[in-house]
């Protein structure tokens, strides 16, 4: 089945999580990504011993699942740009490629000459992507960084939480992960562009840019209306209705009933707390705001005389017999592996790994009917597939063995 980036080759010179996921998702589209990674050195990814005191290394034959989830699809060959003829190697390989990534830090590919300036001479039809941290201009842009500064310079950790907390670390690269959706996304627009308008171009995204997109409508709140959204007590959510709740086996509940006085009624009648339907105290939103404390105290009672299995069915129930409210169940990370609504859209899904066997692996976020995405390899060992892809670029075995001698690859 075809899939939409058939017959696209993107040269992948990134290292971390933030540009490897980023052509990650280009190659589960069906892109020819090749990595590049340096002889004898390689992604530091691959070394990669714990994340957060979490040890990532302990897998069959020396693999390492940091690197292996950033890296699928994708080819790995070994290529020494420091040295004149590994740089002859890239601008020969970039005549034939679509997408060049990199996420070095400012200057670097400047001084290697693996810049956009020098490599769009070779093919003017580039799509030529950097992905920074803070962006690429500005007084700072020359600064290295993380998800840890894009999550502080962004001002998300600011956002979550109760208001007493101090600034909160979200796990996992969540600056990194959103940072790649980004850079794959402005990759797609400029692959669009060269395809609509016959121009290659350098295309700029970094992690703090994508994290402010991430938070775009609290940003604009600031911006329009001089203020954003304040972190609020739970127990005192302005409306009750939209807050989540402890159940007695202690599993939270979600309710997420933005408008709530059109949602009030069903939801007295679902709980059966319809005496509070038209007290004085809730009987509208200004007013379950007011007395907000009391209320939510009033649900946290309720919701703990039930397991959080009764609580859904009951509302199930209701909501397909037309009840009008919203809510939602709140998963931990280790639910998501059997979470029947996950696993029926592929969002995680099962891929014959060759040292691992079958093992679940994070999906498609979306699908294409007709052109369907997939995972079809996993990430390369260091230098795989070199003679590989050298030789479909026109080079002879002894051509390889001559960049071999020299320390090219």
């Amino acid at each position: 089945m075809a899939m939409p980036l058939d017959g696209i080759r993107v040269l992948d010179w990134t290292t971390g999580q933030n540009g490897p996921i980023a052509t990650s998702m280009l190659g589960d589209l069906g892109a020819d990504v090749i990595k590049i990674e340096e002889p004898g050195v390689g992604d530091p990814g691959r070394g990669m011993q714990s994340i957060m005191g979490r040890s990532v290394s302990q897998l069959p034959e020396g693999r390492n699942y940091f690197f292996e989830h950033n890296n699928h699809n994708k080819r790995g060959m070994t290529l020494n740009l420091k040295k004149v003829e590994g740089k002859k190697v890239l601008y020969r390989m970039i005549e034939k490629s679509d997408i060049f990534v990199q996420n070095t830090r400012k200057g670097v590919a400047e001084r290697l000459r693996v810049d956009y300036a020098t490599l769009c001479q070779y093919n003017p039809r580039l799509v030529y992507v950097w992905s920074s941290s803070l962006g690429p201009e500005g007084p700072e842009s020359w600064k290295p960084g993380v998800d840890y500064i894009a999550q502080g310079r962004s001002g998300i950790m600011t956002s979550a939480g109760e208001p007493d907390m101090p600034p909160l670390f979200h796990v996992s690269g969540f600056a990194d992960q959103m940072g790649a959706i980004m850079t794959a996304y402005a990759s797609l627009a400029g692959l669009i562009a060269r395809d609509r308008l016959g121009i290659g171009q350098e295309v700029d995204a970094s992690l703090l840019g994508a994290m402010i997109m991430l938070q775009s409508l609290n940003v604009s709140a600031r911006t329009i209306l001089g203020t954003e959204f304040a972190r609020y007590y739970r127990k005192s959510a302005g409306n009750p209705l939209w807050n989540h709740y402890q159940c007695s086996d202690g599993k939270w509940i979600v309710l997420a009933m933005v408008w709530a006085d059109r949602c009030w009624p069903d939801f007295c009648k679902v709980l059966g707390i319809q005496e509070l339907r038209d007290h004085l105290k809730f009987e509208n939103m200004n007013r379950r705001k007011e007395n907000a404390a009391e209320l939510i105290s009033i649900l946290d009672g309720i919701f703990l005389k039930k397991t959080r299995d009764e609580w859904m069915k009951i509302m199930d129930e209701a909501s397909q017999e037309g009840a009008d409210i919203m809510y939602g169940i709140v998963n931990t990370i280790s639910d998501l592996p059997n979470d029947p609504q996950v696993l029926a859209n592929d969002y995680i899904t099962h891929f014959q790994h060759p040292v691992f066997g079958d093992t679940q692996v994070v999906g498609m976020p979306f699908k294409l009917t007709k052109t369907p995405g997939s995972i079809r390899r996993e990430a390369p060992e260091f230098g795989q597939h070199t003679e590989e892809v050298l030789l479909e670029f026109g080079y002879t075995w002894d051509d390889i063995t001559k960049l071999k001698d020299e320390g090219v690859i």
